[in-house]
């Protein structure tokens, strides 16, 4: 949700539009939008699977078939863990809801079919012995988390459905991911899927303050950030990296339950997939700098045990 809030910010900043209004609006529309990239991804391996079992129909009415189109390697078709999210009434229900579908992808698609079957996991796969459930779960992992989310024409797809979504992918495959390993041999047709939030009304709040608090507290945070970077040009730190300190600063401030030190690590880590290579090491010394003076003064307030360190 931080990342989501992070491009919010960096969209209005850009933008001449000052409606925070609007642009909150837009910031949840795009963390429901995120939720659809999500389903997308879990239909995604289906879809392939459909490619696949399409192409042993057709090589069995061929008027010359082989030996392989007669008996063909019905290994991936059977594959225990597409028949789950297949029968998944969870999934089919959100999906329909959402209005996500793969319709009018074929091409797409079969493209990623056609590289996934020429991928030396494929063919290891195909060709192995044993045929168990982890052995079924453990592939598709493999070829989704290796291959599929890095095939330049989804990504392309992606692209076009969204500006956002491209640098969503890593993250919302990596939800996806954590599905996938949450069935079990025992999983039934109503294993739930990740919701798009844990703690609704918790986490909505959450994301409303920090993004109306981070952009009302900006003059003030601007001149904090000044004085500590007084070897520093403003202008010459960049934006992500400014940015990622004034919501740091305003989240500091503004949730006493969340111990500063998850704070800090929690935008340095963003850090280092949304700026530049030493941006890191610079943002946790201005924060851990702004920190000890504004907990001095009294301007943060934590109340817990463990919070402030």
């Amino acid at each position: 949700m931080r990342i989501k809030i992070l491009q919010a910010i960096y969209a209005y900043e850009q933008s001449k539009d000052n409606n925070i209004s609007r642009a909150e609006k837009e910031l949840f529309h795009s963390i429901q939008k995120m939720y659809d990239m999500y389903l997308f991804l879990m239909l995604i391996m289906m879809e392939v699977r459909g490619v696949a079992e399409a192409k042993i129909e057709e090589g069995k009415k061929k008027r010359l078939a082989t030996e392989e189109d007669i008996n063909p390697n019905m290994r991936f078709v059977d594959n225990k863990l597409l028949k789950q999210l297949d029968e998944n009434k969870a999934l089919q229900t959100v999906a329909e809801k959402s209005k996500v579908n793969w319709m009018g992808e074929g091409e797409l698609i079969r493209r990623i079919y056609r590289a996934l079957i020429e991928t030396e996991e494929y063919k290891e796969y195909m060709a192995a012995e044993e045929n168990d459930y982890e052995a079924d779960k453990e592939i598709i992992i493999r070829l989704f988390k290796r291959h599929l989310i890095n095939h330049e024409s989804l990504q392309y797809f992606f692209e076009e459905k969204s500006i956002f979504w491209i640098d969503d992918l890593d993250i919302v495959a990596s939800m996806a991911i954590k599905t996938f390993k949450s069935f079990t041999k025992e999983s039934d047709e109503f294993t739930p899927l990740l919701p798009l939030w844990k703690e609704p009304e918790d986490e909505k709040a959450f994301v409303k303050a920090l993004f109306r608090k981070t952009l009302v507290q900006n003059d003030e945070h601007m001149a904090l950030i000044k004085a500590a970077t007084d070897n520093w040009e403003i202008e010459r730190i960049a934006l992500m990296d400014v940015i990622l300190m004034k919501m740091a600063l305003s989240e500091a401030r503004e949730f006493k339950q969340i111990p500063m030190k998850v704070t800090l690590n929690e935008y340095i880590e963003i850090s280092k997939y949304y700026s530049t290579p030493k941006s890191n090491t610079f943002i946790n010394g201005i924060l851990d700098k702004l920190f000890s003076e504004m907990t001095e003064e009294g301007t943060i307030k934590k109340i817990g045990r463990g919070l402030i360190n």
